[in-house]
């Protein structure tokens, strides 16, 4: 990921909560093979582990789970047989990358400053993201128990986290959660048998908010009135975004100050 200083997100807790506010994630992988594309992607939805929760610097586990019949897991599965004979590690790195919620072409039209004093502007488009990188171990063996009881805390923690975060289904006063329990066990069984797993340990997490904290203060006051013109839901939360980047911008030059 190209970081610019002014648009790298640094702080790893922040990068936690992103991932796990868009947990779906690109699984990117090169794996060398006679029999499947080198370079593959597929979108999973992902659960990432923390151990200790205020630690300011772990990175943590990152799960995820694919289709057995998807041709990106049968070159998973047979990059890990070349290493193991049962839910084998792969040997080179793989990459996720998480897209936020919220991006958006940026007219120069938005410039109120630089426009009209040079027109010295060019397009560009707002963004974030993140990327983790690091190596994976894949549980694709269906006659080994690991495989089984990895899948079903897989599946389970991955539900409880998407009802309670991205459905905001908490019960009390929320709408239940649906659980998977609520299904019959012998088709939860079956359906384990149609995916496979894939782990990641996390050595390295990268993130960034591309959010004009390069302009200036009166252009980026333009960007913001701009996007709120709009009257969409996306213009009303990338104005949002801009705004708390260029306040998290200011308090970082505050301290550097001090």
């Amino acid at each position: 990921m190209y970081l610019r200083a002014i648009h790298a997100e640094l702080e790893i807790p922040l990068l936690r909560k992103f991932i796990r506010s868009n947990p779906l994630g690109i699984l990117v992988t090169a794996l060398e093979s006679p029999n499947f594309p080198t370079l593959q992607c597929t979108h999973i939805p992902w659960i990432l582990d923390i151990k200790d929760e205020e630690s300011t610097s772990e990175l943590g586990i990152i799960r995820g789970h694919l289709a057995r019949a998807n041709p990106h897991s049968k070159a998973l599965i047979e990059a890990s047989k070349l290493l193991s004979p049962s839910n084998g590690p792969l040997e080179k790195e793989v990459t996720i990358i998480f897209n936020g919620p919220a991006h958006s072409y940026v007219t120069p039209k938005f410039y109120v400053e630089t426009k009209p004093e040079t027109g010295k502007v060019v397009p560009t488009w707002n963004y974030s993201a993140a990327q983790i990188y690091g190596k994976a171990k894949i549980f694709w063996d269906t006659d080994n128990e690991e495989t089984s009881s990895w899948l079903g805390t897989q599946i389970d923690d991955l539900t409880k986290h998407t009802e309670s975060t991205i459905m905001n289904h908490t019960g009390g006063q929320n709408l239940p959660p649906w659980e998977v329990s609520d299904a019959p066990d012998r088709f939860i069984e079956l359906l384990k048998k149609a995916i496979i797993g894939i782990e990641i340990v996390v050595d390295r997490l990268e993130g960034k908010y591309k959010m004009s904290q390069e302009s200036s203060d009166g252009d980026r006051k333009g960007v913001i009135k701009g996007f709120e013109s709009q009257g969409t839901d996306n213009g009303t939360l990338m104005a949002k975004t801009v705004e708390e980047r260029a306040a998290m911008k200011e308090q970082k030059a505050k301290k550097g100050t001090t």
